[in-house]
């Protein structure tokens, strides 16, 4: 998961004209916003890979997905950034229930101890999740 939000939150800087298309109109600075998700998304990703800041980074990316959560409902209503990412309308629906189990795996991910059977839940998710969001 670390790997995973480190990467996407470098992408923020190399590739800003992705998340720029996706942030609703009624956010001003768009750019800072897609830099400082970015800058969230590295820090937050690091932090998970120690046990000391863990918590700090799994609550961190809980937040973060819910507050950028918007980006997905306007791809989803708005015809502009889907014909730029060149996108169906029925992909960017597909889209939003992925942040569910990202937001439950960071749960997982924020308790010193789990249960088993929801650690096998967590488990089960990661795989599909990180393989629909490799293949985007």
């Amino acid at each position: 998961m670390s790997l995973l939000y480190v990467i996407i939150g470098v992408k923020h800087f190399t590739n800003p004209d992705f998340f720029l298309t996706i942030v609703p109109p009624i956010i001003e600075f768009k750019k800072v916003a897609v830099y400082l998700s970015g800058l969230l998304e590295i820090i937050f990703g690091a932090f998970l890979l120690l046990n000391k800041t863990r918590k700090i980074g799994a609550l961190g990316i809980i937040c973060l997905l819910i507050m950028v959560f918007p980006a997905n409902i306007y791809l989803y209503v708005s015809e502009v950034p889907r014909e730029i990412l060149n996108i169906s309308k029925q992909q960017a629906l597909i889209r939003m229930p992925f942040q569910i189990p990202l937001i439950i795996i960071s749960f997982w991910h924020s308790k010193e101890i789990q249960s088993k059977i929801f650690s096998i839940i967590c488990i089960c998710l990661f795989p599909p999740t990180i393989l629909y969001f490799i293949t985007l």
